[in-house]
């Protein structure tokens, strides 16, 4: 873990804090005040269990009915739930250093900077399907433990965002910020990616690990191209006319996504998987605070 997450990294990620412009309608900020509904007063709400939750407010008899474990809602949470889905599919480790390595690095900084802002960060991995989270524990000083077992997290498969989006509102949890940490590249298109992100009940924070070769890939000649998920081969003929064809492919690609960051008002950063994460981070959030668009 000290690689990755060197004592260094730990002090500056446990300094910096995230807000989220507007939360949405049944979360806020831990630290802005409102006006509570009693235990004892109207029933408000459901919401998914996860794991740190008080199983008194478990509703056995819907748990009999359907065998899902949800809460019922008496009371305003003061938390910001932040859902971190973190990419482990097996292009994420195939290069040299691993783009993974940086995307549990941001994962990082936004599970710290959600801590000290008191919000709740869950984080779910994630690669062909969406793993089960794993709650971040709630005390900055407990990072440690928390990143050792991010650190540990290994490849899982194909990608399928599709599959995990639609598996993320099906759980029905309180909404909150879903920060989603990829390259984006999923074999069904950035049309089908983004068609899964429209109507999502949460604010969004996209996250793209990028890396130089993405749009200038250095390519010549007669190559055999093997999906590194997949272990489908494909002998190509790379000319100029192919890697110009690959570029605009690239670069509808790139377009597509930020349209629709800019048209939902979404969060959206993109880092470069060579450089410093905490580095990239810090120059582009004044005072160590990570603001998100809602």
């Amino acid at each position: 873990m000290a690689e990755l997450f060197p004592t260094e990294f730990i002090a500056a990620v446990s300094r910096m804090r995230l807000t989220a412009g507007a939360v949405p309608r049944g979360g806020r900020h831990a630290e802005h005040g409102a006006v509570q509904v009693g235990a004892g007063m109207e029933f408000r709400d459901f919401r998914a269990y996860m794991p740190g939750d008080d199983i008194r407010r478990i509703d056995w008899n819907f748990y009999r009915r359907s065998g899902r474990l949800f809460l019922r809602l008496f009371e305003e949470e003061r938390d910001l739930p932040v859902y971190i889905l973190l990419d482990r599919s097996d292009s994420m480790f195939f290069e040299a250093p691993p783009r993974a390595d940086a995307a549990k690095q941001a994962a990082a900084v936004l599970i710290g900077a959600a801590l000290n802002q008191h919000d709740r960060p869950v984080l779910y991995p994630f690669g062909e399907a969406l793993n089960e989270g794993f709650p971040a524990i709630p005390h900055a000083r407990a990072l440690p433990a928390t990143l050792e077992r991010l650190a540990a997290i290994g490849p899982a498969g194909p990608t399928n965002l599709r599959a995990v989006l639609h598996r993320l509102r099906a759980l029905r949890l309180r909404r909150g910020m879903v920060a989603i940490v990829s390259d984006f590249f999923d074999p069904a298109g950035m049309d089908a990616l983004v068609e899964s992100m429209h109507g999502m009940p949460h604010k969004l924070l996209l996250v793209q690990l990028c890396r130089e070769s993405d749009a200038k890939p250095h390519l010549d000649g007669e190559l055999s191209i093997v999906d590194c998920e997949t272990g489908h081969d494909l002998r190509v003929t790379v000319t100029p006319r192919t890697v110009e064809a690959y570029q605009r492919a690239y670069a509808d690609f790139q377009e597509k996504l930020l349209e629709f960051a800019s048209k939902r008002r979404t969060g959206y950063i993109t880092l470069d998987a060579d450089g410093d994460v905490l580095e990239e981070f810090m120059s582009m959030f004044a005072d160590g605070v990570i603001t998100t668009r809602g």
